[in-house]
């Protein structure tokens, strides 16, 4: 990526956005801001299992949805199944990026309490990944919608710019006329296209939402970093 590219894209997380909605942004994290408070390193970097729990391998089996990952994160295991069917693209992009072990130990790079975590793309230091691919189409307004513990690809103001970045629904971000209903809503307004959803750790996501935030003008980071040691796909 280009360094002017990088700047024009060194934006919040959360900026306001035509019609009131929220802004997911790809490529672009807090510690982009001169002089922002950084997030201490985990104290345990190293992954504790290499593998899925029997849990989450039970949720896998159980899960009609012919996809599935596991992840481990500093704060627990979450167990995703994905919908290829209704976002067919989406899971595809997403499942190259977990085979390739592109994922593994990167961080969430922000969370917003009482809305998302998102990742997929900073190292510890907040250093960006590199190694991503080429943006995919947006799949939005195809039956799926940013409830509680979807997942969904961030992105640029262009709508088909998603490339490694997701991020996990906190809470329900589907509500029509929210300001922050990231669901479909017009052309203009495509919203972020969600692919799966948490069918075992929903309780890691919610640690993770309530992991101290660092001060003022920490731009929605947690104030130690959250780990994503590894995913893996199941089925």
């Amino acid at each position: 990526m280009s360094s002017s590219m990088i700047l024009k894209r060194r934006v919040l997380a959360l900026a306001a956005a035509v019609g009131g909605a929220l802004l997911m942004t790809a490529c672009g994290g807090g510690g982009d801001t001169p002089g922002a408070p950084t997030p201490v390193p985990n104290p345990k970097p190293t992954a504790p299992t290499t593998t899925c729990s029997a849990a989450g391998i039970a949720a896998s089996t159980n899960s009609a949805l012919p996809r599935t990952v596991c992840m481990l994160t500093s704060n627990g295991e979450i167990v995703i199944e994905l919908d290829p069917a209704k976002a067919p693209i989406t899971v595809a992009n997403f499942l190259k990026y977990v085979n390739a072990k592109y994922y593994d130990n990167t961080i969430f790079h922000r969370v917003v309490p009482g809305f998302v975590a998102q990742g997929g793309g900073y190292t510890s230091g907040e250093v960006p990944k590199t190694g991503g691919g080429s943006p995919i189409k947006l799949e939005t307004n195809v039956g799926l919608t940013n409830a509680r513990g979807t997942i969904a690809m961030a992105r640029t103001p262009v709508a088909d710019s998603a490339v490694t970045e997701f991020y996990f629904n906190s809470v329900d971000n589907n509500v029509p006329g929210s300001s922050t209903n990231l669901d479909y809503v017009s052309a203009n307004q495509p919203g972020y296209a969600v692919f799966g959803r948490i069918i075992s750790g929903l309780g890691t996501l919610d640690a993770i939402n309530a992991e101290k935030q660092l001060g003022t003008g920490g731009l929605d980071r947690p104030a130690t970093e959250v780990v994503l040691y590894w995913a893996i796909q199941l089925k």
